[in-house]
């Protein structure tokens, strides 16, 4: 926790003023008791009206003082705790974009939204309770002991006895909670993650008919963490009776000490009613102070889980050089390079080697899982090879400062997502300086110009995931995203499946006929696709199976002549189409 306080810097004076005011608020509590042992002894006892009526209105001042006072301290409390949270959850975001694809394939989604969400939620209360009580409810506990002393010794050993008790069973109480509580917050991650899985895939659910089977695993994991939060709660439940159980006796007890003492002459009735306000405000202050401790706890065992995604460390490091498109090197080289996707996994591909020249077009082409993605994804460097180099223009990915090579590499994904605003807002996420003409550009080499005018132009409003738009739809926006930032490398990841042959076609021949060229990556399950690249890189089980133009591969390559005849057979569609 000590490590995040480093987000209350800037509200150093509401830190301050809020326990201040706290603490002015509580010495106006003190002090009615005192104002009501004045006015029974020397007001209603000796009949004098004026003390009543000073007193009454002694009391009223004090309770709004302290009103405004406690209000005062709120507010200062509230700015210091989201002022807190808003610096944690910022800097906490741009730790998490900061990790590479391989880190948060480790971690999680689901983890990761928890952390961002409920853990600084959590964190913001127990900030907020801290400077509310911390000092505030300690103060007043000590103080109502202090002034039991001033008016009498020997009840005041009554308080000493019944702090003690309630000091001990609310720490009894608290060390056994603090596991569970924990426990518990784990927990909800497992729920988290099943409840993202299953919104995100609702229509697999729904096709296969497996709405029974998901609510049972649901049901089950959310049973898990009900049980933990309700053997905390029943911990957490027997702190206010064993509280109320001790105070009573104790209140019981000083009452008939008082009452012998009052018969004796050593004590007033104001005296013993002023002792009697003072257990009352130690049992409130207790029974408070003990809720603060288990908020604290959640606390803790969130800044515990926020300060472990802090020391996660993004495994790439940085370089420095720029990634030049003008230079004359090849405009991509792989070396020999294998990739694993964490310790102890398979190898996703292995022993890659090939070259692209600028402004060349390259078709990557294998069956399912061959590792076509695995190959795309390591030139704008988003895992890192495990074995051998990636060379873009001429320079180590790993040398390169990654910014700089992603504003080079403009890659469209398999799967094409969209962000709610406008058309125009998603348009320019690659290149927010492009104008609307240079969107429409981009949109017409995308073959989507239409989708635009459909949706009501560039104003056009998407909703989140885009799901006012079909896949196709989807597909096409993305890749006019991707063109509006005119990258020096283009890479398809099979970026064409949802659209029909002609406009994949269409938008190949766009693609070629660019003022600016780019080098082209095509990655595709249908060779029609590629047929027409300069070179093709033909991949199975992660393994190169060959490697030249469609004519080439079709004699020397078993493995692309087996996908073309198992989709086309003897019929070549580049030939029907011409």
């Amino acid at each position: 926790m000590i490590r995040l306080l480093k987000y209350l810097k800037d509200y150093k004076k509401e830190c301050v003023l809020a326990p201040l005011f706290k603490m002015l608020e509580a010495v106006f509590e003190l002090t009615v008791p005192l104002v009501i042992a004045r006015m029974i002894d020397k007001g209603i006892k000796m009949e004098a009206e004026t003390t009543v009526v000073r007193s009454f209105w002694l009391l009223i001042l004090l309770a709004v003082t302290g009103l405004i006072v406690s209000c005062t301290a709120q507010y200062f409390a509230a700015k210091a705790a989201t002022g807190f949270s808003k610096g944690l959850r910022h800097d906490l975001f741009a730790h998490i974009l900061s990790f590479g694809f391989s880190d948060i394939d480790g971690i999680g989604t689901s983890t990761l939204i928890t952390r961002q969400t409920a853990d600084v939620n959590t964190l913001q209360n127990g900030v907020n309770m801290f400077l509310r009580l911390f000092l505030r409810s300690p103060f007043i506990v000590a103080g109502a002991c202090i002034m039991a002393f001033t008016i009498d010794v020997k009840s005041a050993l009554i308080f000493v006895a019944v702090i003690t008790a309630l000091g001990t069973v609310v720490g009894i109480l608290t060390k056994t909670n603090i596991p569970l509580l924990k426990r518990a917050q784990k927990k909800l991650d497992d729920v988290l993650c099943l409840v993202r899985e299953n919104l995100s895939g609702a229509r697999v659910v729904r096709a296969f008919n497996l709405e029974d089977s998901q609510i049972g695993d649901f049901e089950e994991t959310n049973a898990d963490l009900t049980g933990l939060l309700q053997k905390s709660g029943k911990v957490s439940g027997l702190l206010n009776p064993a509280t109320y159980v001790i105070v009573n006796l104790a209140i019981v007890f000083l009452v008939y000490t008082g009452d012998l003492r009052v018969r004796s002459g050593a004590l007033t009735t104001g005296q013993v009613v002023a002792l009697y306000n003072y257990m009352s405000q130690i049992l409130l202050e207790l029974i408070k102070f003990a809720n603060l401790i288990v908020t604290l706890n959640k606390s803790l065992a969130s800044a515990a889980r926020v300060n472990e995604l802090f020391d996660i460390k993004p495994s790439m490091k940085e370089g420095n050089l720029p990634a030049d498109p003008d230079t004359d090197a090849d405009a991509v080289r792989f070396e020999g390079v294998s990739l694993k996707y964490h310790e102890g996994a398979d190898e996703a591909i292995s022993d890659i080697t090939f070259s692209i020249k600028a402004g060349e077009s390259f078709g990557i082409i294998g069956g399912t899982g061959s590792g076509k993605t695995s190959v795309a994804s390591l030139i704008p460097r988003f895992y890192d090879a495990t074995a051998g180099d990636v060379y873009v223009f001429g320079k180590n990915v790993r040398d390169t400062d990654t910014a700089s090579l992603r504003k080079s590499v403009g890659i469209v994904m398999q799967k094409s997502v969209l962000f709610e605003g406008t058309i125009r807002d998603n348009l320019k996420w690659g290149n927010d300086k492009a104008t609307d003409e240079d969107l429409l550009e981009a949109a017409a080499a995308a073959v989507c110009t239409d989708v635009i005018e459909v949706k009501g132009g560039l104003d056009g409003r998407v909703e989140t995931g885009g799901r006012n738009f079909s896949g196709g739809q989807r597909q096409r926006l993305s890749i006019a995203r991707v063109l509006a930032a005119k990258p020096s490398i283009l890479i398809l990841d099979d970026s064409a499946s949802a659209l029909d042959y002609m406009t994949d076609r269409k938008l190949r021949e766009n693609i070629k006929g660019l003022p600016k060229k780019p080098t082209v990556i095509i990655i595709a399950q249908r060779t029609v696709s590629v047929s027409g690249c300069d070179k093709i890189l033909v991949l199975d089980d992660g393994c190169m199976a060959g490697l030249g133009t469609h004519k080439e591969l079709l004699e020397s390559s078993e493995v692309y002549r087996e996908i073309y005849e198992s989709q086309y057979g003897d019929d070549d569609p580049e030939k029907e189409q011409d």
